[in-house]
């Protein structure tokens, strides 16, 4: 077929233009190296008769370049496996290089936040010498990995961003569904921990899921292996020894297209001599460019995290990667939390039955999967910082908030939230996890549940969307609670004052020591009283959640107005206490005090510990009434004056 005509100028996209704009970010990875070095060349122009993929399956194999997403790519390897999701991905029928209508412009999607997300980008590339600098196919003439990675890193902001990352979160949003990932190993240990997700995992799930592994730093003798390196498994398969012993065989593809392994099963290891020389042959023609064999021990003592996606049927419907069924019931919510109202935080707080509440009504018994995803978007930020995935050492995340999702039987009919939430949950996300999205495997009887998200720290705000996909039909709906109308003749001041407890100075801690009353003091006025709780007081300390003081408060009524002079001991007693101290973030009481003058006093429960601190103090006040008059239909008229405006 004829090409374009010069005439016709092809497509360059004024939102991701071919600039350092759409390279960098922040200048903070290796990639900053590239800066100045870079040109944007079209296919046509890097080689001749270029395609979106090759005759060849290999071919089409992606090959990273100078930029750290080895997480993406092993992403793309499922796209490789399944026509289906390659072309809800990279929609059918888009002109390509040497076609009539060809017009530099590709379109894909990626799955985020419940819903598709349409990224369109032209097809310049970054080059360096005239050859793709970053993620590339096998095949040179091929170029539909060099136009995902464009588009995704469109989507993050900036290829820089798509330096670091998590593998999950690629599956996610290549196909929508559901992948789940499990450490390999505890801390400073070498040996495979109870939680081996491997004996779930039938021969037909280990066929038709995708399953990457990751390692989090280089093994002695291997430092080409790289840190924080991300693979696939290709395949797994059971071979008979000479002496009849099983063995498990895992076929490993390397991103950077190179085989990086010294065990037994490299070409000459010596662990192909034990196996029937025909059955040898075969596993060892298997290998292509960046493949090579391990067997499970090999691979339980050299990788650290392994990472499993859900396959998804033609239909659309995920299996289940631990029984094989079918998942067809599916439905999702979204929610938000909200400080001050929804956000309350882990079941360690008192304010933990504000957080938004679902009813799950399970028509039969049956195999249920819940996953709660927070929502970005994440644009302009860096995806992941470069450290191990899932590693408990960073205390947390720099864009996620630790969330987790707990749900318990319930009688719907005779239903009390402070004793539900007391008792122990039916099934949950165990902990709190700075993850963009937790899941819970479960199976559930029918009936009723309260499923109950939450953010580990009180007053963390954000968006999320919970899901459900199970075996058996399921209703899925918000709990509808009705929140007391504040007075119309107040209105809500709020003061916040930043403190330190001081070892020998201000840190007198509790009640219990005689140095109670050095503790630092916050005068309080209240001087409105319409009924109802008037006052609010938070106390929140700062510093890493790994060493948390036990803190809480007390406040005092004081004689006159003079809150320094007052004397506090063990026999003035306070007139509201938040205790017993707690080893959280944030601490709250709301409670209601006739107008006069007080005096709060902060503090941990031992004293002399050091930390800083800030105490908030809500209180109501007195405002005049306002009446109004203005009607949805005002309303209306204002916005569509302002969409004009705007247009």
């Amino acid at each position: 077929m004829e090409m374009e005509t010069e005439q016709d100028p092809l497509f360059e996209d004024p939102d991701f233009a071919a600039a350092d704009s759409a390279l960098f970010a922040d200048y903070t990875t290796p990639l900053s190296r590239l800066l100045g070095r870079v040109t944007w060349l079209r296919p046509q122009h890097i080689c001749k008769r270029p395609q979106l993929f090759p005759d060849d399956l290999t071919g089409a194999y992606p090959k990273q370049g100078i930029l750290g997403d080895c997480w993406l790519l092993c992403a793309c390897i499922m796209l490789l496996k399944s026509r289906n999701l390659l072309e809800q991905v990279m929609p059918p029928g888009q002109r390509v290089w040497g076609e009539r209508g060809y017009s530099g412009e590709f379109c894909f999607q990626f799955w985020q936040n419940g819903c598709w997300v349409k990224v369109r980008v032209d097809d310049r590339l970054p080059c360096v010498d005239n050859k793709l600098c970053f993620s590339r196919c096998h095949s040179p003439y091929a170029f539909w990995v060099a136009l995902l990675e464009k588009a995704y890193a469109k989507l993050h902001g900036s290829y820089e961003y798509l330096w670091a990352g998590q593998v999950c979160e690629a599956m996610v949003d290549l196909c929508g569904g559901v992948a789940e990932r499990w450490t390999l190993k505890t801390a400073g240990d070498t040996t495979t921990t109870e939680k081996n997700p491997f004996p779930k995992l039938s021969k037909e799930m280990r066929k038709c899921s995708h399953i990457s592994c990751c390692v989090h730093s280089a093994p002695a003798g291997a430092p080409e292996r790289g840190q924080f390196h991300a693979l696939s498994v290709m395949e797994w398969t059971d071979v008979k020894t000479s002496d009849g012993k099983d063995v498990q065989l895992l076929r490993i593809w390397n991103p950077w297209g190179r085989r990086c392994w010294g065990g037994d099963w490299t070409e000459s290891g010596a662990g192909w001599s034990s196996l029937d020389p025909l059955c040898a042959m075969d596993l060892l023609a298997r290998t292509q460019e960046g493949e090579f064999w391990v067997d499970e021990m090999e691979f339980h003592q050299e990788f650290d995290e392994v990472t499993v996606c859900y396959p998804i049927a033609e239909d659309g419907h995920l299996h289940s990667i631990y029984t094989g069924s079918l998942l067809p019931h599916t439905q999702h919510i979204s929610g938000h939390w909200v400080r001050g109202r929804s956000a309350g935080g882990c079941r360690n707080n008192s304010s933990y039955s504000s957080n938004p509440k679902f009813w799950l009504k399970v028509g039969a018994g049956g195999e249920v999967l819940l996953t709660l995803l927070q929502c970005g978007p994440w644009h302009g930020q860096r995806s992941y910082t470069q450290r191990p995935p899932g590693d408990s050492s960073s205390p947390q995340h720099p864009l996620y908030q630790a969330i987790a999702l707990h749900l318990w039987k319930v009688d719907k009919k005779h239903f009390n939230l402070k004793q539900t939430l007391n008792s122990a949950p039916s099934a949950s996300s165990h902990t709190h996890a700075y993850e963009r999205e937790v899941v819970v495997h479960t199976h559930l009887s029918a009936g009723f549940y309260l499923l109950v998200p939450s953010t580990f720290l009180q007053g963390a705000e954000g968006q999320f969307l919970l899901r459900v996909q199970s075996t058996c039909p399921t209703s899925l709906s918000e709990v509808k609670v009705n929140v007391p109308q504040e007075s119309v003749d107040g209105e809500w001041e709020t003061a916040s004052v930043c403190g330190r407890w001081t070892a020998g100075s201000t840190a007198g801690g509790g009640r219990n020591f005689p140095s109670h009353g050095q503790n630092p003091r916050v005068p309080l006025t209240v001087t409105y009283d319409p009924g109802g709780n008037n006052v609010k007081v938070t106390l929140r300390q700062h510093g890493p959640e790994n060493s948390l003081h036990a803190i809480g408060f007390h406040v005092y009524k004081v004689s006159g107005d003079r809150v320094d002079s007052m004397v506090i001991s063990s026999a003035v007693c306070p007139v509201v206490s938040c205790v017993p101290h707690s080893h959280s973030q944030e601490v709250s009481v709301q409670c209601r005090l006739p107008p006069g003058v007080y005096a709060v006093l902060p503090s941990t429960y031992q004293p002399d510990l050091k930390a800083e601190y800030t105490l908030t103090i809500e209180r109501k006040i007195h405002r005049k009434v306002m009446s109004s008059q203005e009607r949805l239909g005002q309303v209306v008229q204002e916005i569509s004056h302002i969409s004009v405006m705007r247009l």
